[in-house]
């Protein structure tokens, strides 16, 4: 792009920045919003009962599905960096991401089949590796003339990014749970189209950039396309056994990480000789290849070069750990909110709360809607379609958010009598409760009652019958629609109706119940607040070690969990059901918050800093997949959270990543003086 084009691109600005900026912030926050909006609901629809539209997995499957996915998402940016890099460019790279997920979330929200759902998340997979590498690229690319500007720019674009959690986590899991899961599939679907659109029609905004790769030189006497970078590393060039190593190492990995969820879902172990499972050897054998690649690769640079990678796979085994720690948000986290936290809110804390809510609800999206209106007074006439879109979004989201704020205060909580019978435990132990459903034939056995609330926006009096059904322990009020809907799914598997008729027997005002997926807000929430203040200790004469802020980072995450295993000494071994304070999720995720901003944000600084510019496509790379590997153990220890609770208790799964994330921080710091040296005067 000539430079006269970026200087009239620089001249129509919003906030001090280009008006592109907040196109490229808008068509990411309405991407992440659809991709953290799904991923809320993702384990939560797996692990509910049939009757309510989920698919009553086990929360082994369930994870397993998710820390596949969560893993797949981080390495399919790689291979779509290089194509976009190479072959189409950014821009177009960014639409082809965008419809393919859009068509993910399309395949999510239909209820025909089980299959449809695994289409979804391939979609999911490919566009992410479209997507995700390249909307980044185009900010690069807009700041290469102004390199003062770019830490601003990704720091509003980053916004954009909480922005999007924020919003997809709020609307997307309260419509999931309050709803149906395919209408929170279904808005995730909804809002990745319109950011698409507004980025198609708005895209001539950038002129020149993110276009096609021209061919921009030649070296040894042949044309190359694309960025040098990617040309391969002229001073170390990869020899067939690297090629080859790299290759093993590549199908070894994706290979296992596809296999986890086959063999545990679908009973198929690709993985199995003459019936032994060969999985556990088989990713080592991956991991031992990967290790000897990097060996023989890192021997064969000068000593400076050599000592800095080490200093990154430093980092990036502490990546690991932190990802498979903070992963748990999505899977064994929500699970705890979900099943073992008192979510209800009563009298004063009741109305707090709403206060609360509508407070940190509506003032982020209004502050939002103003950077929306600057950026339509300096591009609407240029480019009316795109904006257009945009504003529809955000129609949409004041809409629901309008619906969500009347539900929750126009709800009443019921308190009913469950109907349940005595039955002889098949174990021989003592009898137990049983829900006496509309299916069941009871005769003239005795009938308990069982108590329970549910807090619904619905007007009734005490006596009359409601429709509920019981799912881990909780009990979910079913309309009318939803009572034939769980009928019908049930008979399809083969099931009998799980639809209990209980009895209002009283009912409370000034009550309300937080969504299980509420929490997942506070992460962006907590971003926000605090991030400014980092940032300033990151530029005082303060400023920590990169060793210091990654034991800094891990400690802290660790004791978010050492929270968690201290709230839940209370819950029983094997129970499945508790009322454990909310505050131990909310302290949780402040110091999760916390650690991510001593280690997230200045991780690819560092990789930028430590190895020569030809070499940060590789490396980048290696971070990528140190990432996907913390998120698939993330879901495989995080799928253990039942068998461990039940042999064990709670406070124990939680102290395993309260444990060993300290435990490395601390190493970290006390080797702090040794990465210093490898690090060869970084800083």
């Amino acid at each position: 792009m000539s430079n006269n084009s970026k200087n009239d691109m620089f001249k129509s600005q919003v906030m001090g920045h280009p008006a592109g900026l907040m196109v490229l912030f808008f068509t990411e926050m309405w991407e992440r919003f659809s991709y953290y909006g799904m991923r809320a609901i993702l384990v939560l629809f797996l692990i509910s009962s049939i009757g309510i539209g989920g698919w009553d997995w086990t929360t082994s499957e369930a994870l397993s599905l998710y820390g596949t996915y969560t893993a797949l998402v981080y390495l399919t940016p790689i291979l779509g960096g290089w194509i976009a890099d190479k072959k189409i460019g950014y821009k177009k790279a960014v639409v082809i991401g965008a419809i393919i997920m859009t068509l993910g979330h399309v395949f999510m929200a239909l209820e025909f089949a089980k299959i449809f759902l695994f289409l979804g998340i391939g979609c999911l997979v490919i566009g992410n590796g479209f997507f995700k590498p390249n909307i980044t690229s185009i900010i690069s690319e807009m700041y290469k003339d102004t390199p003062e500007k770019k830490d601003g720019a990704y720091t509003i674009f980053y916004m954009g990014v909480n922005a999007g959690a924020f919003l997809g986590i709020m609307l997307c899991g309260y419509i999931g749970e309050k709803v149906s899961w395919s209408y929170g599939f279904g808005l995730a679907g909804i809002f990745m189209l319109l950011g698409m659109l507004q980025f198609l029609f708005t895209s001539k905004i950038f002129g020149e950039i993110g276009d096609k790769p021209k061919i921009v030189a030649a070296i040894d006497g042949v044309k190359s396309e694309g960025k040098l970078e990617f040309e391969g590393d002229r001073y170390n060039p990869f020899t067939s056994l690297d090629k080859i190593m790299v290759a093993i190492a590549a199908f070894i990995g994706v290979t296992w990480v596809i296999n986890d969820p086959i063999s545990k879902i679908g009973g198929s172990n690709l993985l199995e000789i003459s019936g032994t499972d060969i999985s556990g050897y088989y990713i080592l054998a991956g991991f031992l290849i990967f290790l000897a690649l990097l060996i023989l690769r890192i021997a064969r640079y000068p000593i400076q070069t050599r000592d800095r990678m080490i200093a990154i796979i430093i980092f990036a085994i502490m990546t690991v750990v932190f990802w498979m720690c903070f992963e748990q948000a999505g899977g064994s986290m929500t699970i705890f909110a979900k099943q073992f936290t008192g979510r209800v809110m009563s009298g004063n804390w009741s109305t707090i709360f709403v206060v609360v809510n509508i407070i940190i609800t509506v003032v982020p999206i209004a502050i939002i809607t103003y950077v929306l209106f600057k950026l339509f007074q300096q591009t609407f006439d240029k480019y009316p379609l795109g904006n257009i879109f945009l504003g529809s979004s955000f129609v949409i989201v004041w809409a629901i958010v309008g619906w969500m704020i009347n539900r929750d205060l126009n709800s009443n909580a019921l308190v009913l009598d469950v109907p349940q019978i005595s039955q002889a435990s098949p174990d021989g132990g003592d009898p137990e409760m049983i829900n006496v459903t509309e299916a069941m034939t009871i005769g003239s056995v005795a009938i308990t009652n069982k108590s329970t609330t549910i807090i619904e926006p619905i007007n009734l009096n005490v006596g009359d019958k409601v429709d509920v059904v019981e799912v881990r322990g909780k009990y979910i009020y079913l309309n009318a629609e939803k009572a034939i809907k769980a009928r019908e799914l049930t008979a399809r598997e083969g099931k009998r109706s799980p639809v209990i008729q209980a009895t209002v027997k009283r009912i409370k005002k000034n009550e309300v119940e937080i969504p299980a997926t509420w929490f997942g807000i506070l992460n962006s929430l907590f971003i926000i607040m605090f991030a400014p203040l980092f940032s300033k200790w990151w530029e005082s004469k303060y400023n920590p070690s990169a060793a210091s802020k990654y034991g800094l980072g891990l400690i802290l995450l660790g004791i978010g969990f050492g929270a968690l295993a201290f709230g839940a000494m209370t819950i029983p071994s094997g129970a499945e059901v508790a009322t454990v304070s909310i505050m131990w999720l909310v302290i949780a995720y402040l110091f999760h918050t916390l650690g991510e901003l001593c280690l997230s944000p200045v991780a690819l600084s560092y990789i930028s800093k430590l190895v020569p510019g030809r070499m940060i496509a590789l490396m980048f790379g290696v971070w990528y997949i140190a990432i996907a590997c913390g998120n698939k153990l993330a879901g495989i220890l995080g799928g253990s959270i039942e068998e461990i609770t039940a042999q064990y208790s709670m406070t124990t799964f939680f102290l395993i990543f309260t444990l060993v994330p300290i435990g490395l921080g601390i190493l970290g710091i006390l080797f702090n003086p040794v990465i210093k040296k490898l690090m060869h005067g970084v800083k």
